[in-house]
């Protein structure tokens, strides 16, 4: 039997069971979104709530904050991965505890990480507290608002420490097969630390780099636990807009919700399309030039 053939059927039931879910999730969202929902008498197919979503004024605030708290999370968490994987590849005295270190955030959940900024960031926090006892602060309430402020900094500071981890392990498993003689070649040629990263590492660390930098930012997209738990009430992101819409008593909220659901999936899908198209081009270019 043929290898591919050989895969394909080992792997089919799973993804099967994945194809089912995430279709038939699309299907029976698309369905509501547009308004048909027998079980509540709508069964004429309509586009009235995208046009309510879309031309929602409140719609486009939430959309210009989850651009906002996607792309600064992913910038964020990009830098500090690099520069953690180039400490980490360096031999040096403790380096498999602070490796161990890097990784606790991995399986932390999202939720429990959320509710321990609450208690770590807020004016009555841990931190405020330990601040104020050391005397630098007449009282707590002196403490920056960082909870529930219109920049979201603890929702950013959340992705920021769960998602560099992720990012930074891929980089480092890069790093740790890229061979030293280009540095060293480099070296010798007079390049100072930052054109043998700009110039050699850098490139070699793109792929990976990209497709995790995707992964992180489509997930802090979709992703609404974080920003409902440490968001302003208004305005707050797409997720935390369509789930509110979602649980609420009032049944005809429910195409709304998932109208906004699907506008959140085709930006996701559209942002992975693009990947795949700059990965194909760019693996076109590599054996073009090989």
């Amino acid at each position: 039997m043929p290898n591919q053939l050989r895969l394909t059927l080992m792997l089919g039931p799973a993804l099967a069971v994945i194809l089912l879910l995430f279709v038939g999730g699309v299907v029976v969202g698309l369905g509501q979104s547009l308004d048909y929902m027998p079980v509540i008498g709508l069964r004429v197919p309509t586009l009235r709530h995208y046009l309510a979503v879309l031309t929602d004024e409140g719609f486009r605030s939430a959309l210009l904050l989850t651009l906002y708290i996607s792309l600064v999370s992913t910038g964020l968490a990009m830098v500090l991965a690099v520069a953690a994987a180039l400490l980490l590849r360096q031999n040096f005295y403790g380096h498999r505890l602070v490796t161990l270190i890097f990784q606790i955030p991995l399986p932390v959940p999202h939720m429990v990480a959320a509710a321990g900024f609450v208690l770590l960031l807020t004016q009555s926090g841990l931190l405020a507290r330990l601040i104020y006892s050391v005397g630098w602060l007449t009282q707590p309430a002196q403490f920056p608002v960082l909870v529930f402020d219109r920049w979201n900094v603890a929702t950013i500071l959340v992705y920021v420490w769960k998602e560099t981890p992720f990012i930074g392990l891929v980089v480092l498993a890069v790093l740790r097969g890229v061979s030293q003689e280009y540095e060293e070649m480099a070296r010798t040629l007079g390049a100072n630390p930052w054109q043998r990263f700009r110039y050699i590492l850098l490139p070699l660390l793109m792929p990976g780099l990209v497709s995790t930098s995707v992964i992180v930012f489509a997930y802090t997209f979709g992703s609404f636990e974080v920003p409902l738990l440490l968001g302003q009430r208004y305005p707050n992101t797409l997720p935390v807009m369509a789930y509110r819409a979602y649980i609420d008593p009032d049944l005809q909220q429910r195409p709304t919700a998932m109208a906004i659901g699907m506008i959140i999936t085709t930006i996701v899908i559209a942002l992975l399309a693009v990947y795949r198209r700059y990965a194909q081009r760019r693996q076109h270019d590599g054996l073009l030039f090989r």
